[in-house]
């Protein structure tokens, strides 16, 4: 007969983190530290950099495959947000009866940190990067994490902020149960990840709201009151939280809005009101100007002074692969908006562009609907540039609405023949509409790519 001992008695629980990214590197360590049998699993090869990680931390992984039998031995299980429910390991998780989340929901387990959460089709690294620039310029302890800098794992287990402004994509939603935001921001809700959502809007509009799950009285809900979808779901849906409305269109008792003047003007209960010129911010566009509203209304429920609000709003830059400015070239201006991953954020980046634009765009097309862009293409853009392995859609829709529509299969062909196109005074725009994984690494390599040929002109 075996001899149990104590070490048996108190055996580790098991946690097996699935995808070796940043999230599940950052995941993976935050379990070492609160004490878990700790296992990575990766369908991929794993990242030097992230293997170097799992190996300073003495963390056991796979790498190119799923051992299925190692990972249902599992007690919880952390998955990457890009693996879907669908995948034939989370099925066998879920039938086994083993608790799958994601990495926000399990760091969130072991911080007492308060949350501000951002998420929306269109706008979310923005607004939290230009949240994160507010709060830290007022002297905040405050960290940035979430679909963006370093994990918000790694942050708890190795970092110690009052605060943290996480981006939360709808995958990340979906994975969260328990988790609770301070204060939750939802900017808006326009078509995309569809085939995630079997092709149903009403299933994404609803993973979006999750944002407001488990929120109590004492939370706010900051949203745009001029986003149909938004306020349509709003209607049927019971929020606890405190709601704070942000308009274009109209004025608004509490929350924010531009009046007449062009003045963005933010009112909260007992609080000083903040006025700013939309001349005066750092970030230029309609969008622009949605996404200053939602973070000013976080600053002023932070209570944070009007004059340091108004300061980081004028100074912020914008992060990298967003509109960002590559270089002008004999008159000629290119704009790398590789982070474009969806048809309104093309619309976005063309409404808020002056003057004749030629567009590179293409890559893994997610079920898009181009249409929204036909009125935009017909009157500002002189030329398409098809940069993807597959670009039928792209020329279905915008054949009779532009002069030119080529195909090109390199980032080098597609600059110089945008290049060829443009005229002086134009800009050359990457602004791709769909994912990149069909000739790059990741939207950051495609737009890193971009600027590498402009700048070989």
């Amino acid at each position: 007969m075996k001899n149990t001992d104590t070490n048996t008695l108190h055996k580790k629980p098991r946690l097996v983190v699935l995808g070796a990214g940043e999230s599940g590197v950052g995941a993976a360590v935050l379990g070492v530290k609160q004490g878990f049998d700790v296992f990575v699993s990766d369908g991929s090869a794993i990242r030097d950099i992230y293997k170097k990680g799992l190996q300073d931390w003495g963390i056991p992984y796979e790498e190119s495959e799923h051992s299925i039998e190692k990972i249902l031995a599992a007690d919880l299980v952390i998955k990457s947000p890009g693996i879907p429910e669908k995948a034939p390991a989370v099925k066998a998780l879920k039938e086994q009866g083993v608790p799958v989340i994601g990495e926000i929901e399990f760091a969130g387990r072991y911080t007492n940190a308060k949350t501000v959460c951002i998420t929306g089709s269109n706008g979310k690294s923005t607004t939290t990067m230009l949240t994160y620039h507010i709060m830290k310029k007022a002297g905040l302890n405050v960290g940035l994490a979430g679909n963006i800098g370093k994990s918000f794992a790694l942050q708890v287990a190795t970092e110690e902020y009052d605060v943290y402004v996480l981006e939360v994509s709808s995958f990340m939603l979906d994975d969260m149960y328990n988790f609770r935001a301070d204060i939750a921001v939802l900017l808006n809700i326009t078509p995309d990840h569809l085939d995630r959502y079997d092709y149903n809007m009403e299933n994404y509009v609803n993973s979006k709201f999750r944002i407001t799950r488990n929120q109590h009285v004492d939370d706010v809900f900051i949203y745009c009151k001029d986003d149909p979808e938004t306020v349509k779901a709003l209607a049927g849906k019971e929020i606890t939280a405190t709601k704070y409305p942000f308009s274009l269109t109209e004025e608004v008792q509490y929350g924010a809005y531009v009046n007449e003047q062009k003045e963005i003007i933010i009112t909260l209960p007992n609080q000083e009101k903040f006025i700013m010129s939309i001349n005066d911010l750092a970030l230029q566009g309609k969008h622009n100007v949605y996404n200053n509203m939602a973070s000013g209304i976080v600053a002023k429920v932070w209570e944070l002074r009007n004059e340091s609000i108004r300061e980081s709003m004028g100074d912020f830059v914008n992060i990298p692969h967003r509109l960002e400015h590559v270089t002008k070239i004999s008159g000629i201006e290119f704009i790398n908006d590789s982070k474009a991953t969806n048809v309104n954020s093309v619309w976005y980046a063309l409404e808020s562009l002056p003057g004749k634009i030629v567009l590179i765009m293409g890559g893994v097309d997610k079920g898009n609907d181009y249409s929204m862009l036909r009125e935009l293409v017909q009157s500002k853009v002189r030329g398409i540039v098809c940069l993807g392995k597959d670009n039928r859609n792209i020329h279905n829709a915008f054949e009779e609405d532009t002069e030119v529509i080529v195909n090109t299969q390199t980032m080098s062909e597609a600059v110089q023949i945008a290049y060829h196109i443009a005229q002086k005074g134009d800009t050359v725009l990457l602004s791709p509409a769909c994912a990149s994984f069909d000739l790059f690494k990741n939207y950051e390599d495609r737009g890193d790519q971009f600027k590498a040929a402009v700048r070989e002109l």
